[in-house]
């Protein structure tokens, strides 16, 4: 069974930390782009950061210079450290990946979604 399992969210204070780690597991290979996007509530999912299978990244404008994103090919894992949060980060966090499973073609896979809250 192939999945994608996220963990590291919860509730942080403005200006915290967090390090969210998505790892992808079953018969996969050849695993291509990683991302993270996330969803607030009433708003639509959005782009938050991306990774090639070797490093080149991209982030959004809203995030630059706070978040990075990362990844561990030889785990199938992806990071996301996020810095200096603000409320407006607070959103459901997903994880996708690009990659093939045996007798079907390459496609996006996403994660559960974990929440992370931003507030005092």
């Amino acid at each position: 069974q192939v999945q994608l399992v996220e963990s590291g969210g919860g509730l942080v204070q403005p200006g915290g930390s967090l390090r969210l780690s998505c790892a992808a597991s079953g018969s996969i290979f050849s695993i291509a782009a990683m991302a993270w996007y996330r969803q607030a509530p009433g708003k639509e999912r959005e782009l938050v950061a991306r990774i090639t299978s070797v490093g080149s990244t991209i982030y959004a404008d809203s995030v630059k210079g706070r978040f990075t994103i990362s990844r561990d090919n030889a785990k199938n894992t992806v990071f996301l450290q996020m810095n200096s949060l603000k409320p407006e980060d607070t959103a459901v966090y997903y994880c996708n990946a690009n990659f093939r499973v045996p007798g079907f073609p390459r496609a996006d896979y996403w994660g559960q979604g974990t929440q992370v809250t931003v507030s005092s």
